[in-house]
């Protein structure tokens, strides 16, 4: 059995400028970090005592005969890509629901991609796993995603990342004291909005003509910079105020990315002491950043009373493998144990691995 965490994520500034669209045209930049909230995949051999070879739980069960009758995309898609010809049971699990804007998506495609690796006995690189990750979700499953989420997820840590012209992903840990760092997660609040969306939906309505809006596209990967040197020396309360200035380049990108109720909620928090803020991810539901000073907490908190506050802390992790036991039940070894009638058993209900 293996069971591998992957951290969801929170990106800051430069969100629109991870898409292959933009960033292979214009270059982009992103400014996130990890947090201490995961996505749990479970991976083991199925027993040889059932009529499928495949089961797969997440919202659902599914239960296979084949790779291709697998509904769950990214599933199916890393299975094939790996060519995988095992009988396998995959569990997933997570500390935040799916569909929120916290990169939960991409922490799940990388988290199997470690687990069918781990599998294999093969222990492959941050590298491999994001950009294998990026190929499934891109260009096997042809999603409307970015690149940064597979990033955040494969290596943990607040991080710079930038994205080349010509497809290359460099992704630089920001270097600041421990202190500093303490004290910008002391400033964050995390309210869960209960609207769930796909980010590729959202996106689609904005990415197919990203190079139209390049003002708001080249202003957002500004920020990025402007963000790491208030995070350098600055005085801590601009960056809470150029989160507001990014939240409002953001949502002139489309009219999907916000909705009444989420600027009502925004208006609310702002009102009762936030500086800035945002949503997680595409945008249209999912998680509230806020970036308020920590004696204003308690009035942001009554305000949205209404909404469930996530206490949550950065992390440097990235994807990890938290249980590994490799041992393998086939056939092979009841046959090395000498039982012929277990070894017949197996292959009745086996009969593909004979």
């Amino acid at each position: 059995m293996i069971i591998t965490r992957t951290p969801f994520r929170i990106s800051f500034f430069g969100g629109g400028t991870d898409y292959p669209g933009w960033y292979l045209k214009h270059g982009g930049a992103v400014l996130s970090t990890s947090i201490d909230k995961y996505c749990y995949i479970t991976l083991r051999h199925l027993p040889p005592f059932f009529e499928h070879n495949l089961r797969v739980v997440y919202s659902v069960v599914e239960t296979c005969r084949t790779i291709d009758e697998i509904q769950h995309p990214a599933v199916r898609e890393a299975l094939r890509f790996l060519k995988c010809d095992k009988s396998l049971e995959i569990h997933h699990d997570g500390d935040l629901p799916a569909r929120s804007g916290m990169g939960s998506s991409s922490s799940f495609t990388v988290g199997l991609l470690n687990a069918l690796y781990a599998l294999q006995g093969r222990m492959v690189s941050q590298r491999r796993l994001l950009a294998e990750s990026i190929h499934i979700e891109q260009n096997l499953i042809g999603e409307t995603v970015g690149s940064q989420d597979q990033a955040a997820a494969a290596y943990g840590g607040l991080n710079h990342i930038l994205f080349k012209q010509d497809g290359h992903i460099s992704v630089r840990p920001v270097i600041i004291s421990p202190g500093r760092r303490q004290l910008l997660s002391d400033h964050l609040m995390l309210f869960y909005t209960g609207i769930r969306r796909y980010a590729s939906e959202v996106a689609s309505t904005y990415v197919p003509t990203i190079c139209d809006r390049e003002k708001q596209l080249f202003r957002m990967a500004e920020m990025v910079n402007e963000g790491l040197e208030i995070l350098a020396d600055g005085d801590l309360d601009d960056f809470g105020h150029l989160l507001h200035q990014a939240w409002e380049q953001k949502r002139a990108l489309s009219k999907s990315i916000s909705n009444t109720t989420v600027d009502a909620l925004y208006d609310k928090a702002r009102k009762a002491g936030a500086l800035g803020g945002k949503l997680t991810g595409a945008g249209g539901g999912g998680f509230l950043l806020l970036f308020v000073l920590p004696d204003r907490q308690l009035d942001v908190r009554k305000a949205l009373q209404n909404l469930l506050h996530i206490p949550f802390s950065f992390e440097s992790d990235g994807s990890q493998i938290i249980l590994y036991d490799p041992r393998i039940c086939d056939y092979r070894e009841l046959e090395a144990d000498n039982n012929p009638s277990e070894i017949a058993c197996f292959r009745e209900l086996n009969p593909g691995d004979s």
